[in-house]
């Protein structure tokens, strides 16, 4: 099923190959502002942001860079030591992000990767890489979130290594240009249900997946570590289910899915799969997108959610 760009948010998500590689051209900008090689990091972020924290927390402690935590703003430890905090955040504005960043001042040094540049994150950062090419007007984040990715992904690749089988960022960005033109599976669309998987770092983009899904579209969803689908989460599958995974399927689990009567998206990433997980991620937006228009709602003004969540009572 091939989905055209109706909405505001669909343009943003067909926008990404583009500033995906807009960003790795970007790269020399930030390096002040990003972790180095070595170096005790935290990631913090709320919602989306968060997930992507938790995607580059993973690919960067795996890929030898140093010891690597990410934590939802809100919850960060204060009482533990690190060399540097990277926040993201998109507006600039998010209350836990202000807040963590004031009480951190003078004690961590502390980096955001925003994408606006007149943003009070501007004066209460260390350094701060703003990707105002990647910015959105739509309430649902999607390129913003990924470009921050692939341009972390770029500075671990430029610094040496990542994890074993994660393909380079120029074949990513070629697998999004696909991601954004082929056609959707008709049997996923029609289904009633997702349950997103992910191993590793692509942990965060199933979070991430079912989110977007949820956010667009008031779509039912869950997202689970992939070995974890059998402790549990298997008992939603059926008939009109789909179980979505993110890089490698766990050996055995497609026809475990399939055995029940359920839909398996399954194979990207792998050695011999077909799209870099992040652009997996372009599919799922694309059907949160369709699946908003389906069912009567504004991808573009998704209910009870707003650009920022910024409350006063937490941060003058």
């Amino acid at each position: 099923m091939s989905i055209t760009a109706s909405s505001r948010t669909g343009v943003e998500i067909a926008s990404q190959p583009d500033t995906w590689l807009q960003a790795v051209e970007s790269l020399g900008l930030f390096s002040d502002v990003l972790p180095r090689r070595g170096e005790r990091v935290a990631v913090v972020g709320c919602g989306t942001s968060w997930f992507m924290a938790l995607a580059y927390a993973e690919l960067r402690e795996s890929g030898g860079h140093g010891e690597t935590d990410a934590f939802a703003a809100s919850e960060f430890p204060y009482g533990r030591t690190y060399d540097r905090v990277l926040a993201i955040s998109r507006s600039g504005t998010t209350t836990e992000v202000l807040d963590l960043l004031a009480r951190l001042k003078g004690v961590t040094r502390t980096g955001v990767i925003t994408a606006d540049p007149e943003s009070p994150v501007m004066r209460t950062a260390d350094g701060v890489a703003v990707l105002g090419f990647a910015d959105e007007e739509s309430v649902v984040q999607t390129r913003f979130a990924t470009t921050t990715l692939v341009l972390l992904r770029a500075h671990l690749e430029a610094e040496g290594a990542l994890p074993a089988g994660t393909r380079p960022v120029d074949l990513a960005i070629a697998d999004a240009r696909r991601a954004i033109a082929v056609s959707l599976d008709v049997a996923v669309c029609a289904a009633e249900q997702f349950t997103f998987l992910g191993t590793g770092w692509t942990y965060g983009l199933a979070l991430e997946a079912g989110l977007k899904m949820r956010e667009a579209a008031g779509a039912w969803t869950e997202a689970y570590p992939a070995m974890e689908y059998r402790h549990g989460p298997i008992s939603i599958t059926g008939p009109g289910r789909v179980a979505w995974v993110f890089g490698p399927t766990p050996q055995g689990l497609d026809g475990d899915v399939t055995r029940v009567g359920g839909t398996i998206v399954a194979g990207s990433g792998n050695a011999t799969g077909d799209l870099d997980p992040l652009a997996d991620l372009i599919l799922a937006q694309r059907l949160a997108v369709h699946l908003a228009e389906v069912r009567g709602y504004d991808p573009d003004r998704p209910r009870n959610l707003s650009r920022s969540v910024i409350l006063g009572h937490l941060h003058a």
